[in-house]
């Protein structure tokens, strides 16, 4: 899209690791007119840089305005603010660009924090993000271990949805539960966002979590596979059809590799104790995994979901913040 161009010539080049669009303003959802026809949305980006310090006093330097009163405190102080608090993301939110007629929203983040995100699911913020379809603006270029970080998320989220998945399920089971991974513990969900909003995700972009998902797809054929023709009973129309063993062996397998951060919170919320890998076995035999899973899970997202939107409040400016949540109200009204 010709758009990005314009937006990304705007801010400082260097020290970039990945760029990413998202959300709406970005990739289809049901119930929104066609994107390349949008008029009002908001397109939201994420930069991920090297040297926050470095990056944010450029900006703050070609476009103060973008920022908040804390842009007098210097980028010292938002650098800290961004590196110490919530699920390490700054945000500066609507911002228009009037000359190309677009509001947007962004995020920085460096890259160490996004990898621990990717990696461990610290927050799972942004790595929840990084489980859709997304619109890669500046890719990884060559930066080996961000890109299997990237990878390595879609695995996570892939097997996590194997164990709250039945031995069958569709494409559209398949990737609702995934979409609601990094929704289902987030309180905005309460208040703030579409009570349709993974529904109207995946309905609208199948097609693309099947691309998206299909080398992780292939990297466990031991464990699931897919008919990529079934019929849909009822209506017979051509449906994606996954099958997976559930087996004690599978779930280990699965359970051993989720990220750290859940590994923390299953062993929390678990009756059994002590080291996560030794009870393992146990837990693939618990009557109660796919709760215990889901709530471990929730737990990750809600305490960062809160985090972060108590920090977005100062770094967007009262108004800001008010107008923004406002949008986000008529969202869950509509």
């Amino acid at each position: 899209m010709a758009i990005f161009k314009d937006i990304l010539a705007r801010f400082p080049r260097g020290g970039l690791s990945y760029v990413f669009a998202y959300g709406s303003g970005v990739k289809q959802q049901i119930g929104y007119e066609e994107v390349a026809k949008q008029k009002n949305n908001i397109i939201d980006l994420i930069f991920c840089v090297r040297d926050p310090l470095g990056w944010h006093a450029e900006n703050l330097d070609r476009q103060e305005s973008h920022y908040s009163l804390l842009r007098l405190l210097g980028p010292r102080f938002i650098m800290n603010y961004q590196e110490h608090l919530g699920a390490r993301v700054y945000f500066n939110t609507l911002v228009p660009l009037h000359d190309i007629h677009v509001t947007i929203k962004y995020g920085v983040i460096s890259r160490e924090h996004l990898l621990d995100d990717l990696q461990n699911w610290r927050y799972l913020y942004l790595a929840g993000r990084l489980q859709k379809p997304v619109f890669e603006l500046v890719a990884t270029n060559g930066d080996d271990e961000l890109k299997e970080a990237l990878a390595c998320n879609l695995l996570s989220a892939f097997q996590v949805a194997l164990l709250l998945l039945p031995e069958r399920f569709t494409a559209y089971q398949l990737f609702h539960t995934i979409s609601s991974l990094s929704y289902k513990g987030d309180f905005r969900m309460i208040f703030g966002e579409n009570k349709h909003k993974v529904r109207n995700i995946v309905l609208a972009q199948e097609k693309d979590f099947l691309n998206l998902y299909s080398p992780v797809l292939q990297k466990l054929t031991d464990y699931v596979g897919a008919d990529f023709n079934a019929k849909e009973v009822g209506t017979g129309n051509t449906i994606t059809q996954f099958e997976q063993d559930k087996s004690s062996k599978a779930k280990i397998h699965h359970l051993r590799n989720v990220p750290n951060e859940l590994q923390k919170r299953i062993v929390r919320n678990s009756a059994f104790k002590g080291d996560y890998m030794n009870i393992v076995p146990h837990l693939a035999d618990s009557h109660n995994l796919l709760e215990l899973v889901q709530t471990s899970v929730n737990d990750i997202v809600w305490r960062s979901s809160i985090a972060q939107s108590i920090k977005n409040i100062a770094s967007a400016g009262f108004f800001k913040s008010l107008l923004y949540s406002y949008r986000k109200a008529l969202k869950t009204f509509s």
